[in-house]
């Protein structure tokens, strides 16, 4: 056998130990894989294939993979590391047919296909599929002629809720339909959503099978997932749906949503709380993150344990890494996204440009979803859901201090200030630096009073209606919280008690149950005013990352921006929690005063923008109010009114000192005692802290990173920092805080080396872009990993001074010449996007 063929071979035999295939019987049950000189196929078929057939020197099949009986399941053609697998594709079809296979898989050992003769074209896989997970995917016949022809009316879900609804009274009578309907929840589609299903239905009878339905906040895009995953479960195109979300809060949102619409029928499960039967389940919902962490998704699940995947808030949950999971599954591939590609259409962005990859992002989200025309299968907009009378817009308040009013620079926060010699200076200032250096006490005063002086009021109790504030950091969600709460006390003497407003962040204890309270009006009590109407007492949650995708609030009356934006994403989510339309008659309880209010309705919310966030992402925005804020005043802020904020660096002097002799002692590889106990020391404050416990165990990273960043980093008692973390942990590469939590929480049981990281980063992108010549696979190998970690082939490649290879010792221009043209571009763009050259970094 030729040494490629072999090299071949020899991965092939280890993918398949590693997917369950036994070569020998053992304790898990007989062998069941047979080679080549145990299958042999009869001569007259051979004779039949024709004399184009490839075959072996006895016209053996390769491996042929049986089921728990003994019968074939899947063939498996094998080919040397040079040779494209679809070379033999007709061949193995050819072989699958006279041994009666269904499923194909086709590789070199590189790339790997497989192939499901009823359904399709090979699909890239990245590990075989187990022997229980085809056994299960073989149960099931796609028929797309079944799933683009299934009638479906607006009762489509309402028909699994309640069967029989159409011959009940209650349903019959039209005077009492109103009252029925409500009584028993049941959930009709609207006319959008019928027409998005139907788009699917048509994409898919001219042979598609990934879509995507962009749809604005708050149009229902759950409940038409719904009605798309019956749709594919009642045809048959599928035994088993994935649904993946990008928020540990939004995972138990989507499945109780499923259970309520589709339990009659289906059963869901959250993933991590059925890790033992959650194949007994139609709906499996989890976290793209909690898949992603470590690859567990490839130990978890087989490539074709699931028919159907939707991927909700697709341009976060499939963004960089994580397209990984989704591209990992053999299945249907739905995108839902709330962020219009167009929105980004005028813009004029440099690289440095937080928007600009923003925009990469979702142009690639269109092209995973086969949208490559930029035109999704359905587009159901904000102006749609306004115009239909679903949705409503804001009043965008524009509430810039002198301070905000400074323009967003590519990198950060630009703002004009002066130093101690009276010079201007342009600072730009990132992350936590906005509140540390210019959010002074009457600034936040400014801000607070400026939103209690506007903020639109409940039409019912005539207090401040129920309000979000989006801040720059915990300690500044925590400090206007408190200017709130004194505010309130004078405003609106003995009605709240400090529980007026309430910071509602990772680092507070039961924050989401208080974002579950809020939606439910009993924060800290409810109807504070009237009795008999029920709303939360609390009026206003401050919060930094929280209460943003997905978050389902329909009394929200007031949205204040206390912080920039960089993503537009983020934008349109944030903007998105104020949209839904509301009747706040429906929570009045008390019949006589019912009887006294008319109707109230949500038409409209106001959007409070301290920082210019709309003139960032418009080009023109008509603002429909416009405030005049006043200044701080001298005895505030101590700064002259008018003035710009001074930056004055101060710093500690040190007495004399004195050079003592030097000398040079050599530190092993594993780094010196002090600082490997520096890092264990580290791990045992992360186990210890409950806070980090309960965001680890709960999965929210988000908070939990932010938290550890602001109360642990950096402080007297240890002074733990990032860098010295990551050179005690002795490893080649440089370490996320992330990956030194997972390490801490025993999530991984030691760091991967820069190598291990590469080809795993490496596989990924194997797997996303399916080279055609595998023979360029290796040079292509190469060129990828040289371009992540030499930062001086990364500026050859990307000033395009090519000739400086020739020159070059770790990368060559005989290495470049070996990469296939197309790939020269390709590779540098896709590590740009989606890998993180820091971690590549020593």
């Amino acid at each position: 056998m030729p040494l490629k063929e072999a090299k071949a071979r020899i991965k092939i035999n280890n993918m398949l130990i590693e997917s369950g295939w036994r070569f020998f019987a053992d304790s898990n049950g007989p062998a069941n894989i047979q080679l080549e000189l145990h299958t042999k196929i009869a001569q007259h078929q051979l004779d039949a294939f024709g004399e184009d057939f490839e075959t072996t020197t006895h016209g053996y099949l390769d491996f042929l993979l049986l089921d728990s009986k003994g019968h074939p399941l899947v063939v498996l053609e094998a080919k040397k590391e040079g040779l494209n697998p679809l070379t033999g594709k007709e061949q193995a079809r050819k072989y699958a047919r006279s041994v009666n296979c269904r499923f194909v898989i086709l590789s070199n050992g590189n790339i790997h296909y497989f192939w499901d003769l009823e359904r399709g074209d090979p699909y890239v896989i990245t590990r075989f599929p187990e022997p229980a997970s085809v056994v299960g995917y073989e149960a099931h016949k796609p028929d797309p002629a079944r799933l683009a022809d299934e009638v479906i009316k607006d009762d489509y879900i309402v028909l699994t809720q309640r069967p029989n609804y159409a011959s009940e009274a209650g349903w019959k009578l039209d005077a009492e339909r109103p009252k029925f309907i409500e009584e028993n929840k049941l959930r009709f589609l609207r006319e959008y959503q019928l027409r998005a299903i139907v788009a699917l239905q048509n994409s898919a009878r001219t042979g598609k099978d990934r879509y995507l339905f962009e749809m604005a906040t708050g149009t229902g895009k759950t409940m038409t997932a719904a009605a798309v995953i019956k749709l594919f479960l009642r045809t048959k195109n599928a035994h088993r749906v994935l649904f993946l979300v990008d928020r540990l809060e939004l995972e138990s949102q989507a499945q109780k949503a499923f259970t309520f619409l589709l339990k009659n029928d289906f059963k869901s499960v959250i993933y991590k709380e059925n890790r033992d039967d959650w194949r007994k389940a139609e709906i499996v919902v989890t976290t793209v993150q909690s898949l992603l962490f470590n690859n567990k998704f490839r130990r978890l699940f087989s490539p074709t344990d699931f028919d159907l995947i939707i991927s909700d808030e697709a341009h976060r949950s499939i963004g960089g890494n994580a397209r990984a999971v989704f591209e990992y599954f053999v299945g249907y591939k739905l995108g839902l996204t709330a962020t219009p590609k167009d929105y980004l259409k005028k813009l004029n962005a440099s690289q440095n440009d937080p928007r600009e990859l923003e925009r990469r992002i979702l142009l690639d989200t269109y092209r995973t979803f086969g949208c490559d025309d930029g035109q999704p299968t359905f587009r159901y907009s904000l102006i749609d859901g306004v115009k239909d009378g679903f949705l409503v817009n804001p009043v965008v308040v524009d509430a810039r201090t002198e301070v905000t009013t400074q323009l967003l620079s590519d990198k950060g926060y630009a703002v004009l200030t002066q130093t101690e010699e009276g010079e201007d200076q342009t600072e730009i200032f990132i992350g936590r630096d906005f509140e540390k250096t210019f959010f002074s006490e009457a600034t936040n005063r400014i801000f607070c009073k400026a939103f209690l002086d506007n903020a639109l009021r409940d039409p019912i109790s005539g207090e401040i209606g129920k309000t979000i504030i989006f801040a720059v950091s915990q300690n500044h969600a925590a400090k206007i919280a408190q200017i709130l709460n004194e505010e309130a006390s004078i405003r609106f003497p003995g009605k709240y008690k400090s529980d007026f407003a309430l910071q509602v962040t990772s680092s507070v204890m039961d924050a989401q149950q208080f974002t579950i309270n809020f939606a439910n009006n009993n924060l800290n009590g409810s109807a504070n005013l009237l009795p008999g109407y029920k709303t939360s007492k609390t009026r206003v949650c401050v919060t930094v990352g929280m209460m943003t995708t997905g978050y389902d609030c329909t009394d929200i009356l007031n949205l204040c921006l206390m912080r920039p934006i960089f993503s537009p994403a983020d934008f349109i989510q944030i903007k998105g929690r104020g949209t839904r339309k509301h009747i706040f008659n429906a929570d009045l309880h008390d019949y006589n005063l019912a009887n006294q209010i008319t109707t109230q309705v949500k038409d409209r919310f106001k959007l409070f923008d301290f920082f210019a966030n709309c003139e960032y992402f418009e080009d023109k925005f008509n603002y429909d109010e416009v405030l005049k804020l006043p200044k701080p005043s001298q005895k505030s802020s101590g700064v002259e009114p008018g003035s710009q904020p001074a930056m004055i660096l101060e710093y500690e002097r040190q007495g004399p000192d004195m050079l003592f002799p030097l000398r040079e002692i050599a530190v092993g590889q594993d780094g010196m005692r002090i600082d490997r106990m520096y890092f264990n020391r580290f791990e045992d404050v992360l186990k210890a802290d409950p806070i980090v416990q309960k965001g680890v165990e709960d999965q929210m990273w988000d908070r939990v990173l932010d938290y550890i960043k602001e109360n642990l980093l950096n402080k007297p008692e240890e002074y733990f920092t990032l860098e010295k973390l990551r050179k005690a942990a002795g490893v080649d590469r440089r370490l996320s805080l992330r990956e030194i939590i997972e390490k801490a929480y025993g999530f991984i049981p030691e760091f991967k080396s820069k190598d291990a990281l590469l080809e795993e980063e490496f596989a990924k992108f194997l797997a996303e872009v399916k080279p055609t010549n595998p023979g360029s696979i290796l040079p292509m190998k190469y060129y990828f990993k040289a371009y992540l970690t030499d930062s001086r082939v990364r500026g050859i490649i990307d000033s395009k001074k090519l000739i400086e290879l020739n020159t070059n010792p770790t990368f060559t221009m005989q290495d470049y010449k070996a990469v296939p043209e197309e790939w020269r571009t390709r590779i540098p763009d896709y590590i740009k996007d989606y890998v993180p050259l820091n971690q590549f970094a020593v």
